[in-house]
């Protein structure tokens, strides 16, 4: 069990997936998990339902952590309170905000002993997730076994040049979400070819879940469990034709690459 103590600015949908890893996978106990949110009713929702502590203040949040997670809105940052700069100082800084470099980190927590930024996704709140991240400045080991800890408690890592995070982030971080919307197009089709909503949806799911669950664990290119379904002149091949006449590919090649972008803009913004 970790000694590391985990201070948690932001209590939003990606700080409870982390929070709900960490204890899911006993990297951490409640006791060392505290959150601070921005005045709505999630700070209070997570701590109603994990046992973790809810700051009164950022004095309070930061007093007894070693590591800061910056979890709030990107949007938020140019706002963030001033008393951060000493707050964090000689502290590990882990941010999972879209499109803000270290570099522009180093703004708000000017002192801050080390500075992560990392892209995590929803399904790491099952212990699923995938997440990039880089550093500011060559970690120690003891805060790189820190940041692996608190990474590998959600999912899979991967660290990787800063100059790649706004591609990576598009595909694993936004990924989720486009996934989501295949598989509800994949089952309001069922329920276009007949079939009632709910049983559309199960197949939908267990069929979303389990060939991913076959790509991963075999290995082999997507393009090859592709051909290995399609058989000619078969419903597969009907059903993929109509897919290349509409240009799935393009589109979804599009998609990512305006997420991408999206997210550099942001990097852009104060």
């Amino acid at each position: 069990m970790s000694t590391t103590r985990y201070a948690f600015l932001g209590a939003g949908n990606m700080a409870s997936a982390m929070v709900d890893g960490l204890l899911a996978r006993g990297a951490a106990l409640p006791a060392d998990l505290a959150c601070l949110g921005g005045g709505g009713a999630t700070a209070a929702a997570l701590v109603a339902r994990t046992g973790i502590t809810l700051a009164s203040s950022l004095p309070a949040l930061t007093a007894s952590a070693d590591t800061l997670v910056v979890a709030f809105k990107p949007q938020q940052l140019a706002g963030a309170d001033p008393r951060l700069a000493e707050l964090t100082a000689g502290k590990l800084v882990v941010s999972v905000l879209a499109g803000k470099r270290p570099a522009r980190l180093a703004q708000t927590f000017p002192r801050a002993r080390a500075i992560v930024w990392a892209m995590p996704n929803t399904p790491a709140r099952i212990g699923a997730g995938m997440t990039a991240w880089c550093s500011l400045a060559p970690l120690s080991t003891a805060d790189r076994t820190t940041v692996e800890m608190l990474l590998t408690a959600l999912g899979r890592v991967v660290e990787i040049d800063e100059a790649l995070m706004d591609a990576a982030a598009a595909v694993s971080a936004s990924g989720p979400a486009f996934l989501f919307e295949f598989a509800a197009a994949l089952r309001d089709g069922g329920v276009a070819a007949g079939l009632p909503a709910e049983t559309a949806k199960d197949l939908a799911v267990e069929t979303v879940l389990g060939a991913a669950r076959l790509l991963a664990r075999t290995g082999t290119d997507p393009e090859e469990l592709r051909r290995q379904v399609t058989s000619p002149k078969g419903m597969t091949l009907a059903g993929l034709t109509k897919m290349e006449a509409r240009d799935f590919r393009g589109t979804l090649r599009e998609t990512v690459l305006a997420a991408k972008a999206r997210s550099e803009e942001m990097s852009r913004d104060a």
